[in-house]
């Protein structure tokens, strides 16, 4: 027996969830784990960031490629993976386009934002987050225990889309047929798929404005173009924290495309749930867990609060820093 058919033989659970659910999560720890070993012993923050990124990524793959693998190892296919993502099953067109699509988007935000924390601290050597705990092996394995638990509760609503094998739309016809209920899966676009969409590109692209604007500011300070103390200027002069708006907006986009998904009585069946309230309660949980543990931890924890504390040390009796803070919110963007 292969390292792969182990693996997928002690993961084959009778729920289809699970048997991509507990694996994705699974891997999120490990190779949190893995990174924080060496980085605890060097005392070194530097690659945190960078790895949540690639646990990101590689959790997303394994998600979205796993019924792909458990479906090539029962020998229910015979072609390749293209093939496998492409042709559609009995009764149904592009139906993967969905899990594609929000993997992609989960992708394209990992990169850019890893990418950008990477060079970030490369520039500054070090990370005020991490001054108070990078000496303490316990407080620094925290770090990044709590990480792994962000990536696992932001990809649950992606984690379930593709979770969802690729027989779900042909059994959910079925029940359909024989419970004389209408066939809730199609594959042109719902409401909540354009919704959703437009959202994460709306909070994602804020997020990149927001950070290519305090990039410059910073390049432009350590030029002595201007001697500013703190930005306000551009997405900034709106929000204090306008990058973290975009973030909040963008999980809130895919948690909302997800669970229109996901509610629907053929993906509860493809899910192996119930389809009554219940399964359709613990799917829109999941997806609102996502951008509720993004805002957790930006409102109250890391975040905001961090951020916050640090410039009212600094500025707090100056009457430019509070003018500007009593005039810009602390996150919603004003419009006027």
């Amino acid at each position: 027996m292969t390292l792969l058919q182990t693996f997928l033989k002690a993961t084959a659970f009778r729920n289809p969830l699970l048997r991509t659910l507990v694996p994705s999560v699974a891997l999120a720890y490990g190779i949190q784990s893995a990174v924080a070993v060496p980085s605890i012993a060097a005392r070194t923050e530097r690659f945190y960031d960078l790895s949540g990124s690639f646990t990101y990524l590689s959790c997303t793959a394994l998600s979205l490629f796993l019924p792909y693998l458990r479906a090539k190892s029962t020998g229910a296919i015979t072609g390749g993976l293209a093939e496998y993502l492409s042709a559609p099953a009995p009764g149904q067109t592009l139906w993967f386009w969905r899990q594609a699509v929000l993997s992609a988007a989960v992708g394209l935000w990992a990169t850019r934002l890893g990418t950008f924390l990477f060079k970030r601290i490369t520039d500054d050597g070090t990370d005020s987050r991490f001054d108070k705990i990078r000496d303490s092996p316990p407080k620094f394995f925290v770090a990044f225990f709590a990480q792994a638990t962000w990536v696992s509760l932001c990809l649950l609503p992606v984690i379930a889309t593709n979770a969802l094998p690729r027989s779900a739309f042909a059994l959910a016809r079925l029940q359909d047929v024989t419970s004389k209920l209408p066939v809730t899966i199609s594959a042109s676009p719902y409401l909540t798929d354009i919704i959703g969409l437009a959202i994460f590109i709306f909070g994602f692209t804020f997020e990149i404005i927001a950070d290519r604007q305090k990039s410059a500011w910073s390049k432009e300070k350590k030029e002595k173009k201007h001697s500013e103390e703190f930005l306000t200027r551009g997405l900034w002069s709106r929000s204090r924290h306008p990058n973290y708006f975009g973030e909040m907006t963008l999980w809130t986009g895919i948690a909302v495309a997800a669970g229109g998904l996901l509610v629907r009585n053929s993906a509860q069946v493809g899910l192996g749930l119930s389809g009554g309230v219940g399964g359709r309660v613990l799917v829109a949980g999941m997806c609102a867990a996502s951008p509720a543990f993004v805002a957790f931890l930006l409102l109250k924890v890391s975040g905001i609060p961090l951020s916050e504390n640090k410039y009212d040390r600094r500025y707090g009796d100056r009457k430019d820093y509070q003018k500007w803070k009593e005039e810009t919110p602390m996150l919603i963007p004003k419009v006027w």
